[in-house]
């Protein structure tokens, strides 16, 4: 007769789940990493076979020669300004008809928001077009507006999706309470639904944020003036001192300055974002 196999020590579960969370995060930070590198390395060893993985010495060249030849600190602000309207823009459209969804029937509720899944699946490159004579005619190219817009309603799908499986966990009685006050739908989604969902604003107004701040498309196409551009237009911008040349250590440090301020935000709202995640957010 065949014994049954035996379980797994504890010790030896606990080993392999280790191992494998400390793979997938080298997986997952490896290519950041490899970037920091090599904004780090003289340009010597950034070629060099075989390859050399940390720089021997350390500098600061191409960061130096990077703001030298580019208004990178322009790019950023563009960057910060754009992303800043759009991410208040789209949150604010979404959060009031959040509101107003959270409160139909369930057949119509959902409905509604698979429909904005359907249009959401559509790829931003079929509007890139009628996107670009819009904002021709309306004389919008190089003008913040020609990528403020186009950044809101392109991620309104996802902030209402997230808003509204957040609002639909307060209790109907305070909306009614509230509405027995005299209080407007503006004043309920201020006073009431946005306080009592932090965490899931906060994290809908990050993950709005970073995708307008990582948006390439529309930004090198609507923004052609150099003192225009925002961080990802100005990053493709870069280049050598020829055709045949890849600066590689200056894009690796434009990389490097372009995530550092997405990194920061994530750091400085990692509660709310991680109790948007866990609770409101997904639940249904």
């Amino acid at each position: 007769m065949k014994r049954p196999a035996r379980p797994m020590p504890r010790l030896a579960r606990r080993a392999l789940f280790g191992a494998a969370v400390l793979a997938l995060v080298a997986w997952s930070l490896g290519p950041a990493l490899w970037q920091a590198l090599t904004a780090l390395k003289p340009d010597a060893q950034i070629t060099r076979t075989p390859l050399v993985y940390l720089p021997r010495p350390v500098t600061w060249e191409h960061v130096v020669r990077l703001w030298q030849r580019k208004p990178f600190g322009t790019y950023l602000l563009n960057s910060a300004w754009v992303s800043g309207w759009a991410t208040l823009l789209c949150v604010t459209v979404a959060a009031l008809a959040a509101a107003r969804v959270a409160r139909l029937s369930a057949r119509s509720r959902e409905g509604l928001l698979l429909g904005l899944l359907v249009i959401s699946l559509f790829p931003p490159i079929l509007l890139l077009f009628p996107l670009y004579e819009g904002a021709r005619s309306l004389g919008w190219i190089n003008h913040s507006l020609a990528l403020i817009l186009p950044y809101a309603a392109l991620n309104l799908p996802l902030a209402l999706w997230v808003l509204e499986s957040a609002f639909r966990q307060l209790p109907p009685a305070l909306d009614e309470a509230a509405r027995m006050d005299g209080l407007s739908a503006l004043q309920r989604l201020v006073r009431i639904h946005v306080p009592v969902a932090v965490p899931a604003v906060a994290t809908t107004a990050l993950l709005v944020f970073i995708f307008c701040w990582n948006e390439f498309m529309l930004a090198v196409t609507f923004m052609t003036r150099d003192d225009k551009k925002t961080v990802t237009a100005g990053i493709a911008s870069v280049s050598g001192a020829s055709v045949y040349e890849i600066p590689w250590g200056q894009l690796s440090a434009a990389v490097l300055i372009a995530t550092l301020p997405l990194l920061l935000l994530v750091l400085l709202f990692q509660r709310p974002i991680v109790a948007g995640l866990t609770r409101g957010a997904v639940k249904g």
